[in-house]
């Protein structure tokens, strides 16, 4: 139950270029290569313009 609230939020936030646990602009954070990583330590991948979260293999 409590994914079925967090998800929706998540993808907007992702949708909005922002990171999921902070909120802050993907854009503030570490750029190395299509790599993203954020103030919070989470680490997006960039694919076609748009962020998502990095799988285990590519951490």
């Amino acid at each position: 139950m409590f994914k079925n609230v967090v998800a929706p939020v998540q993808a907007w936030l992702l949708s909005q270029s922002r990171c999921v646990g902070c909120s802050i602009p993907l854009s503030q954070g570490k750029a190395e290569g299509n790599k993203v990583t954020c103030k919070c330590g989470r680490i997006f991948i960039k694919e076609n313009g748009k962020f998502r979260r990095a799988r285990f293999e590519e951490v």
